[in-house]
């Protein structure tokens, strides 16, 4: 997660049986969650990343190129607040997600940033315990869905099909012999998508995290760095790896000195459950070690940000 000013990311975990609606106006879907979920908030008035007890997971960055739905009042529609969390709530893989959003795709609606006067606009990554992934996007008022376990990367500008295109190009160069090493969103979508697929795979889930976090750290952007004539460029707050299949969330803010994890197995997201909270305090700096689940109290859930 970058982020040119602190976000205010606290971790949640919300049980099945949650009735919600899309905070968007009259044309909201409406639905029951049908799995819990551990989300990190921003603002605490969203969902910015997450995984539910099946081992979905969605991830929300910045992609300033997104335009969302104009109001035709043929789709339900969704405060962007709110459209991770929707994901979350209501199915368990990327091929449900993906057909359901094909067959009747959301109208997301977004919002101002809290504070700085802009609407906000991201692009949605979501993978599964079997390997699947897809990247959405919201390109010129129409959903566009990258699926497939090989789109593995999501940073932020340009759009998916141009990052693609920019990494090809630097795959003919190969990654041993040179790549990109700016702070850019495109350079560091080519500098992930070889590292990769170049540290070793292995079955160890722990060894397979920290390979994970080893690519994630060498593409994030320094701790409060400023590039006036580039805002979408912001620091890195904080890093997330899941482990989907053993059902585990690691969190680790840049100003922290400890990695820790979140195991959701020992979290009770049972219908009338309480919701819960792990409060990480300004900067995300609160410092917790090893397994942070038992550190969870129950807490009134946050509002989400309803969209005009």
């Amino acid at each position: 997660m970058d982020w040119s000013v602190e976000i205010g990311t606290n971790l949640w975990a919300f049980p099945r049986g949650v009735r919600r609606t899309g905070q968007a106006g009259p044309d909201s879907a409406e639905w029951t969650s049908k799995y819990g979920s551990v989300v990190a908030s921003g603002y605490d008035i969203s969902t910015t990343d997450g995984v539910n007890e099946a081992g979905l997971v969605t991830n929300l960055l910045w992609l300033a190129e997104s335009q969302y739905p104009a109001n035709a009042g043929d789709r339900p529609a969704v405060s962007l607040a709110l459209w991770a969390q929707y994901l979350l709530d209501n199915f368990a893989t990327v091929s449900d997600a993906v057909t359901a959003l094909t067959a009747t795709p959301l109208r997301v609606v977004t919002a101002e940033v809290p504070g700085q006067e802009r609407l906000a606009t991201v692009h949605l990554a979501l993978s599964d315990a079997g390997g699947d992934s897809a990247i959405i996007e919201y390109i010129d008022g129409e959903q566009v869905i990258h699926h497939g376990r090989q789109y593995q990367v999501m940073t932020n500008s340009p759009i998916f099909d141009k990052q693609l295109a920019i990494t090809e190009y630097w795959d003919e160069i190969g990654g041993t012999v040179m790549l990109p090493g700016t702070n850019r969103a495109a350079d560091r979508f080519v500098r992930a998508s070889f590292y990769v697929n170049a540290v070793p795979k292995t079955a160890d889930p722990l060894l397979a995290a920290a390979a994970v976090f080893s690519v994630m750290r060498n593409v994030s952007v320094p701790f409060g760095i400023t590039t006036p004539d580039q805002p979408n460029i912001s620091s890195t707050r904080w890093r997330t790896v899941v482990d989907h299949a053993s059902l585990r969330y690691f969190f680790e803010s840049a100003l922290s000195p400890n990695t820790f994890w979140v195991e959701l197995k020992n979290l009770d997201f049972s219908e009338g459950a309480p919701t819960l909270r792990l409060i990480l305090g300004e900067g995300e700096k609160t410092i917790y070690a090893g397994d942070a689940s038992g550190q969870f109290e129950p807490a009134e859930p946050f509002t989400f940000l309803a969209a005009p």
